[in-house]
Parts: C-alpha cells; sequence; structure tokens
C-alpha cells in the first residue's frame, strides 16, 4: 500500500474499519481492446472533419458552414489524443481500497467521488487478468461490450460496472476480496 493511497482512503473509513489492501489503476498512457476500433474510427472521423471545415474555408463557404464544422472537429481531436489525456487525467486521480467491510473507489478528477460496496452484498466478483500480473476486477455483472472492449468511455460511468483496473497485482488484490468477503458474512 502506497503512502498517497492510504491518506487519501484513511478519511474515508469509519472508525472501526480496517484498511486490508490500497492501490490505483495503472498510470499514464493506456490503451484497450477498445483502441483497435476507437483509433481508426477516430482518424477518419477527425479526417472527415478537418477536411469539411478545410473545404469550407478555402471555398469561402458562408460563415453557417465554418461553424457547423467546428464542433466535429473538436469532437474528432478529442477522440485522436484528448481522450487518453482525459483518461490518464482521471486514472491518475482515482484510489482503490478493501477494508474489512467494503470496497472503496475514490475519483477526485473533475469532483469528488466516493464509490463504496458493501463486502457481503457484491455477489459477483472477477477477475480479467492481463499479463502476468495485471488485470481487471469487476464488482457485478459486467456488460459483456464494455468487458470485451477492455474498457469504457474515458469518464463516462453509465452501464459500466464497478471496477479495479491493475497493472500489477490483480490476482493478490482479487484473493484479498475475496478472503474479506469469507470474512464479513
Amino acid at each position: 500500500m502506497d503512502f498517497e493511497t492510504t491518506q487519501r482512503i484513511q478519511p474515508e473509513l469509519a472508525a472501526t474499519e480496517r484498511l486490508l489492501w490500497a492501490g490505483r489503476p495503472a498510470q499514464g498512457l493506456v490503451l484497450r481492446k477498445a483502441d483497435l476500433f476507437m483509433i481508426p474510427f477516430s482518424l477518419l472521423w477527425g479526417g472527415f472533419a478537418i477536411f469539411w471545415e478545410y473545404s469550407a474555408w478555402s471555398t469561402g463557404a458562408p460563415l453557417f458552414f465554418l461553424l457547423f464544422g467546428l464542433p466535429f472537429v473538436l469532437m474528432g481531436l478529442y477522440l485522436i489524443v484528448g481522450r487518453f489525456f482525459a483518461d490518464a487525467y482521471i486514472r491518475g486521480r482515482t484510489y482503490y481500497a478493501v477494508s474489512d467491510a467494503r470496497i472503496l473507489i475514490l475519483t477526485e478528477a473533475f469532483s469528488r467521488s466516493l464509490k463504496s460496496m458493501d463486502l457481503k452484498t457484491v455477489t459477483d466478483v472477477s477477475l480479467s487478468q492481463r499479463g502476468i500480473d495485471g488485470g481487471t476486477i469487476f464488482f457485478g455483472p459486467a456488460n459483456p461490450l464494455v468487458r470485451r472492449a477492455g474498457g469504457a468511455w474515458p469518464g463516462s460511468s453509465q452501464g459500466v460496472t464497478p471496477s479495479f483496473e491493475l497493472d500489477t497485482g490483480a490476482r493478490n488484490a482479487y484473493e484479498i476480496i475475496r478472503a474479506a468477503q469469507r470474512d464479513a458474512s
């Protein structure tokens, strides 16, 4: 357990709770399975939007056409590069913890958000391993499309199962959660 994560999580624990494990998601640039689709799509979207704007500017099109294409260019730029920075920003301010009573996900990105799940009521805990020691621990039934894609749109939580996305120690964290669940029942 690193010091920063422990410091962020500790105020969220009840006086009787004991911290069993704390961690953070992978930091920096992360490529997911969804990027096999998203990168070509973003290049097509952005490329067409930039072509539209360029054509509108170079032919002297009315102001309406110039303004109409601008949101599409901005969305294209976000899809091409911005989403990677947004995802890294959010993960850089996300903290995971397991206490003897609950599972916590604290995010301090655009606002402070705490997701807390009682160990006794989380019935479906699953581990999807990546590489030697990485993986994602899902708490509840996962949307098969999100799970297959390897993640969701950065910053969105709509229809996304709460999870710990770890680059190391996934199996260890999973075992600690399962043991804590057995002890809590």
